[in-house]
């Protein structure tokens, strides 16, 4: 897997709006947001896409899904609602490859998105 720009904001070698960190994940503020709230989880070792990922992975996986909910519940939105959303690969919307979560809360969120 080549390097994305997600590695590089791991590795600090381009700024975002980072919000969330801990020794496994990083959550950042999406560029272009697609709700009030939308903020990127992506987990330090690089998974290129969900298709990817393995059983030893399963651990780091939870804790990508755990990192969005803590996330939800320190910013006070986890009872009124979010969305955690997976894009995996080209048809799935993926355009970042690796593996990340969006994150989308501050308003109603309908059903199908877009």
């Amino acid at each position: 897997m080549g390097d994305t720009i997600f590695g590089k904001i791991i590795r600090r070698e381009i700024p975002a709006e980072i919000v969330y960190e801990n020794d496994d994940v990083v959550g950042f503020r999406d560029l272009n947001p697609q709700a009030p709230v939308h903020v990127l989880f992506i987990p330090k070792k690089p998974l290129p896409t969900l298709n990817d990922a393995q059983p030893g992975d399963a651990e780091l996986l939870g804790k990508l899904l755990l990192a969005v909910a803590d996330y939800a519940k320190q910013e006070g939105f986890a009872e009124q609602g979010y969305r955690a959303v997976v894009n995996c690969n080209e048809h799935g919307g993926q355009t970042v490859f690796h593996l990340h979560v969006h994150l989308l809360a501050g308003r109603r969120l309908g059903w199908p998105p877009g």
